[in-house]
């Protein structure tokens, strides 16, 4: 597999770290962090100048049967039905910094999202359905550098995301499109993809530093995430079809806080992993990539389990 062919995956999907998770409770263990989205080579920067514009899809269906923390309220027995359709832009700037690439860019959420349970306050128990839909925390990079290695083989960078708080919020929802605090994402990431074997081997490493959500005085601790890709690669009706399997790892470090954080720290956990498979190939003017997998929850601590889909669409002119 020759470098050149390689270049439409690595060129299309960079923007990965995606928007908030809808179906999850507002804090309590969770964050804008959703699992498995900075995962392989496709999510690396390119190494050439120019637009990327991809539609990321995911479907997150979930349930629990403890008490989380969710819009100034508790929650027990949820059932969550959501999807999550996200616009992404980014442009490649001729601009070198401390030796490699600048680049910025954004992600716009849009999401969809049916949402069943009971609430607690007190001594008092409600049932609460709601279905809700919009736009949600827009994810914006004011800042990505890239380096490459090994010939174009090896590609690591830096990137800061910043969550804004864009998306409706309401006290008392079970189904907000927002969170209603910004969180500051510095990401890692590493991705090896040998041109003369194919094999692949990524990996995506980020701290999020949340603020309070001023309108439940609660204050979300601070996660680490870890997402990894195995895949090998082969050449397939003239482009490169990858398969292999993705896991992720989701960590929250510090408790939450605040008056609202009526359950203490509540510190979350996430590990899941499951099948991936792409493909790229060339177009007159443009590069292409499609990715899909299947992202279960193995294990979770103090936060809702179910399972990732997800299908990326992009390309880079």
């Amino acid at each position: 597999m020759s470098r050149t062919a390689r270049a439409p995956g690595a060129a299309v999907l960079l923007l990965a770290v995606l928007a908030p998770p809808p179906a999850r409770a507002e804090a309590g263990g969770s964050g804008h962090y959703f699992p498995g989205a900075n995962a392989s080579f496709i999510d690396a920067l390119p190494g050439h100048t120019g637009l990327v514009v991809a539609d990321f899809l995911a479907y997150y269906n979930a349930s629990s049967d403890f008490q989380l923390p969710i819009a100034g309220s508790v929650s027990a027995n949820l059932d969550v039905s959501a999807f999550t359709n996200l616009f992404v832009a980014f442009y490649r700037t001729p601009l070198g910094l401390l030796g490699g690439s600048y680049a910025f860019g954004g992600v716009v959420p849009v999401l969809w999202m049916d949402i069943t349970g009971n609430l607690v306050a007190g001594s008092t128990t409600r049932a609460a359905g709601e279905n809700n839909s919009g736009i949600g925390d827009v994810l914006l990079y004011p800042l990505m550098i890239a380096w490459t290695a090994l010939g174009g083989d090896l590609k690591y960078d830096f990137r800061l995301g910043i969550y804004a708080p864009t998306g409706k919020y309401e006290v008392g929802s079970v189904a907000n499109v927002g969170k209603n605090y910004w969180t500051f994402e510095p990401t890692v990431t590493v991705s090896f993809l040998s041109s003369k074997i194919g094999l692949e081997t990524s990996a995506y490493a980020a701290f999020d530093f949340n603020t309070k959500n001023d309108a439940t005085d609660y204050k979300t601790g601070t996660q680490f995430h870890l997402d990894a890709t195995v895949a090998e690669h082969v050449p397939v009706l003239g482009g490169f079809m990858g398969v292999g399997a993705n896991a992720f790892y989701y960590q929250q470090i510090t408790g939450d806080s605040g008056s609202g954080a009526t359950l203490g720290e509540f510190k979350g956990r996430t590990v899941g992993v499951g099948p991936v498979a792409s493909y790229a190939m060339k177009f007159t003017g443009a590069e292409g990539a499609v990715e899909i997998k299947w992202l279960p929850e193995l294990e979770t601590k103090n936060r809702i389990k179910g399972d990732y889909f997800w299908l990326k669409i992009g390309a880079a002119f």
